[in-house]
């Protein structure tokens, strides 16, 4: 997979100052852990899951979870696997047959509802599991170690690679007077089995639900406090240099309806500084991000990467270029972390950046530094002129 590769040549020469580079589920775990973008959840039921694959319905598409868990009946969980199954199946004998290439399998989760289920998928899937990258733990908790034995046991027993993410969404974590037991407790558990680990990923659906609340359209998780205070320990746990551990953002559940979106923040600018190619009309793109793209999915976005977080889980087709679009790499934050790498840790103080316009610290902006260009290796970067409003477009007109 490679974020962006359905844009021709001459569209991404334009965009890009720095293209992105390809991955799969066998790329080192320190640079695939933050190039899962936008991981959209599918129904485990869903009948055309292979065929959209194949057919690429959704060409930015990189990363996917099939949900065994609560987007589907408990009734329904016998025919949801059998349905996974058939679904791997029909991909599989797709890349034998050359419908599809290898290169273009996204990278496939499946969001299991116990240990033994992993197991019992495996068996069922038999040479199929190669097309699986690994599983998704829900209402992860301290007791959830067997989660992590099976998971480190199937990459011991077999010459393949799985890996695993637990969300954190337990009542443990989001009630505070045991808060920050439970959530050290969590990550001594996974620190034993952190080479097995992609994301620590976040259940805000789940704790919004143990307070009754479930935030609207126009506020972002961070705006609701008891979710952002929760938020705010996972990542001084989890998201701390030393912990080497990706955090991915909470799931924005809403997506576009007949009504405007992006109304409050991207009224003017940047479409208006944004030039299109000869032919395009201004207005006209204009006026459909705003009828396609939700504001609050990009506020959140903005706010989570500004907390340290990559990776989003969606739920709608329409989330996966505004998420990938808003993880490239500026041209002057590339620049920066160029300049500040190049200095090295301590070898030399303050320098003034490249755009003239901050001082660059080479001792605390290093692991900012290290970020971008991990980031800037899996999202690419903009041309100097260029920013998320460029794919916007892009994907309108391809």
């Amino acid at each position: 997979m490679k974020h962006f590769s359905y844009l021709t040549q001459e569209s991404q020469d334009i965009t890009f100052f720095k293209r992105p580079e390809p991955f799969n589920k066998y790329t080192p775990r320190s640079i695939l852990s933050s190039a899962l973008g936008a991981t959209l959840y599918m129904p485990g039921t869903r009948k055309t899951i292979a065929q959209e694959i194949i057919s690429k319905k959704n060409p930015s598409l990189v990363s996917t979870v099939v949900c065994l868990e609560d987007s589907i009946g408990d009734s329904e969980v016998l025919l949801a696997e059998e349905n996974l199954t058939a679904q791997i199946q029909n991909l599989g004998m797709a890349i034998e047959q050359g419908e599809l290439a290898q290169e273009d399998l996204p990278l496939i989760f499946v969001r299991v509802r116990t240990p033994d289920q992993i197991l019992r998928l495996l068996d069922k899937m038999e040479d199929g599991s190669k097309l699986v990258a690994g599983f998704i733990f829900p209402k992860f908790s301290s007791d959830s170690y067997r989660y992590l034995e099976i998971l480190r046991d199937l990459n011991h027993q077999s010459s393949d690679r799985f890996y695993g993410m637990p969300i954190i969404e337990s009542p443990g974590v989001i009630y505070q007077e045991t808060r920050i037991h439970e959530l050290l407790e969590i990550k001594r558990l996974l620190d034993s089995y952190q080479d097995f680990i992609l994301n620590v990923r976040i259940g805000a659906t789940d704790f919004s639900g143990l307070f009754g609340i479930r935030r609207g359209p126009d506020v972002t998780i961070y705006d609701i406090t008891v979710i952002r205070d929760c938020i705010a320990d996972i990542l001084n746990i989890f998201g701390r240099t030393e912990s080497d551990y990706i955090v991915s953002g909470p799931v924005w559940e809403y997506f576009a309806g007949e009504g405007r979106v992006l109304k409050p923040l991207l009224r003017k600018s940047p479409f208006e500084e944004f030039q299109t190619s000869p032919g395009h009309n201004k207005a006209n793109v204009r006026k459909q991000l705003l009828n396609k793209y939700i504001d609050g999915l990009i506020r959140e976005v903005i706010l989570d990467k500004e907390n340290g977080m990559i990776g989003k889980t969606v739920i709608h087709p329409s989330h996966l270029i505004p998420v990938h679009a808003m993880y490239v790499v500026g041209h002057e934050e590339y620049l920066d972390a160029l300049s500040i790498l190049e200095q090295g840790y301590g070898q030399q103080g303050v320098l003034r950046s490249h755009y003239t316009n901050k001082m660059n610290e080479p001792k605390p902006h290093y692991h900012w530094a290290q970020k971008i260009l991990l980031r800037a290796k899996n999202y690419g970067v903009y041309h100097e002129q260029q920013n998320f409003v460029s794919l916007f477009t892009q994907e309108l007109y391809v």
